[in-house]
């Protein structure tokens, strides 16, 4: 969705990071049709370890913060992919810099977040 180095996805990401619970609307199309240009989305803190293909997570990839699909998961290294849903694949991540999953898109529950939430 909306990439950012230094702004608005950066303080979103400090916050889920430090445990908050976060609305907030992000720009862009790459996401389209799973979050759309200014949607409402709720993000939680997330255990990445438990991180799926197919999940929308709040994650930092080359020093930008995306709210992205993972692709793809290493287990064993710890790391998952990150790629919007346009087919552009941003790269790897370690867990430590997976944030947050995507909870809600305008109100409407993902699929498969429960149990990945960090309390």
């Amino acid at each position: 969705m909306l990439a950012d180095t230094m702004g608005a996805l950066d303080m979103v990401a400090a916050r889920v990071a430090a445990g908050a619970t976060v609305r907030f609307r992000p720009s862009g199309s790459s996401m389209v049709p799973l979050v759309r240009s200014r949607d409402l989305v709720t993000v939680s803190p997330v255990d990445p370890a438990k991180v799926e293909v197919g999940d929308i997570v709040l994650a930092k990839v080359a020093g930008t913060v995306y709210l992205h699909l993972v692709s793809a998961v290493d287990a064993a290294a710890g790391r998952v992919q990150i790629s919007n849903n346009q087919g552009r694949i941003n790269g790897w991540t370690g867990h430590a810099k997976v944030y947050g999953i995507c909870v809600a898109v305008e109100g409407a529950r993902r699929p498969r977040v429960d149990g990945k939430i960090r309390q």
